[in-house]
């Protein structure tokens, strides 16, 4: 859940890099807080007959479409391309296939063009009890 809240504290940040637990932790998150958006509209009864959702769910999507894609290109740095890459899903099939395994791959050593290695920042903290 922190992860999912770390990406809300850098709500429009697209510069840096994400790791690929904070992008991944994201979209679980994201994805359990939708369904579960979409089934209170359906509990509820203010979902839209024809698409099966309604408000709540529009409200939670709109609210994290920024974080979403500011996540997404921050990932896309982690691995060394542009965030621009994520465009790339406006070819059919083969560009979300190719999209996840950008955002699966794992970060380049080192620091890049878009700033130092967070899981290499990450290693070198402090512990925390």
């Amino acid at each position: 859940m922190n992860w999912y809240l770390k990406v809300f504290q850098n709500y429009a940040v697209f510069s840096g890099r994400a790791r690929r637990k904070e992008y991944w932790m994201f979209t679980l998150f994201n994805m359990i807080f939708a369904i579960v958006a979409m089934v209170l509209d359906n509990v509820l009864g203010i979902a839209i007959d024809e698409v099966g959702y309604g408000p709540l769910y529009g409200i939670y999507a709109l609210g994290t479409l920024i974080p979403g894609l500011a996540v997404t290109a921050r990932r896309l740095h982690d691995v060394g391309k542009s965030g621009w890459m994520f465009l790339i899903v406006l070819i059919p099939i083969v560009g979300v296939i190719w999209l996840i395994v950008l955002l699966a791959t794992d970060s380049n050593p080192g620091e890049n063009q878009y700033g130092a290695n967070p899981k290499e920042e990450f290693a070198f903290a402090p512990e925390q009890a």
